[in-house]
């Protein structure tokens, strides 16, 4: 199947302001681009690109003093797989995970394990370790959480989501990635697309999807408490640790988002 994602956000700024942008689809998905992953400017600024210390391609830009639109509009094939699942996957002891992992079993800005871990042990102490303690988390968050826009705030963390019991995917994310994290997990943190696609169209405006990676058995297997059912065509942009290491855009000065639109659509004959 092919997906059409996409993105539209107009910014103004008092005077121009240098701006790191994360919107480019993933290195792995490279193979799957159809239609080129370019960034649109308007006006055109000079666009300079390099790679994080996750991988992930960032854009370099500075933002003219008035309004600025950065655009997208892209094709990409998809298997039209559900994401992979393996119940038989265990959890892999701390002293024999990969180096490159143990960074994602570290607390970090939006997922406080110091402040969690007490809570995380006794939800999940007697759940069987591995794919299915990962899901069991899943399972509460998914059910703790009570999802909606109005409840969006830049700067909730996991333990506020938890405190609260409301928020929108990316604390719903944070959250789990955090409870992971307590059980030994590691838990990486995911930004990308995920339309209506196979299930009922949200009445909601498309915005952008946080879901997370676990390491199980060796591998990085996907799971997504927000919507915590199989769902198609997850397009990945970036990975981190949490939010603040993946942000779309980190702006250096004041700025006003004026407008912000994403889309996430399969295409049919």
């Amino acid at each position: 199947m092919q997906i059409r994602v996409g993105y539209k956000l107009v910014y103004e700024c008092p005077k121009p302001t240098p701006m790191i942008l994360t919107l480019n689809i993933h290195y792995s998905r490279a193979s799957d681009i159809t239609v080129p992953d370019r960034i649109i400017t308007y006006p055109t600024v000079p666009i300079t690109a390099y790679r994080d210390s996750f991988g992930n391609w960032c854009s370099r830009i500075v933002a003219p003093q008035g309004e600025i639109s950065i655009s997208n509009d892209v094709m990409i094939n998809d298997s039209g797989q559900l994401p992979e699942v393996n119940s038989s996957a265990m959890q892999t002891a701390v002293e024999d995970l990969p180096g490159e992992t143990l960074v994602f079993l570290l607390g970090s800005r939006y997922c406080e394990t110091d402040r969690l871990t007490e809570i995380a042990w006794s939800l999940f102490q007697n759940t069987p370790p591995g794919w299915q303690r990962v899901q069991a988390i899943c399972d509460y968050v998914h059910n703790h959480i009570s999802f909606g826009y109005q409840y969006a705030r830049s700067t909730k963390t996991a333990l506020e989501a938890f405190n609260e019991g409301n928020g929108v995917c990316r604390d719903f994310t944070h959250l789990a990635i955090a409870f992971c994290r307590c059980m030994n997990i590691p838990a990486r943190y995911c930004t990308g697309y995920l339309g209506d696609i196979g299930v009922p169209v949200s009445p909601s405006p498309m915005d952008f999807s946080a879901w997370f990676e676990a390491y199980l058995d060796g591998s990085w297997y996907t799971f997504d408490p927000r919507n915590n059912i199989p769902r198609v065509g997850y397009i990945l942009i970036a990975q981190g640790r949490d939010a603040a290491d993946v942000p779309l855009s980190n702006v250096f000065g004041p700025n006003t988002l004026k407008s912000f639109r994403v889309w996430t659509d399969e295409v049919t004959a």
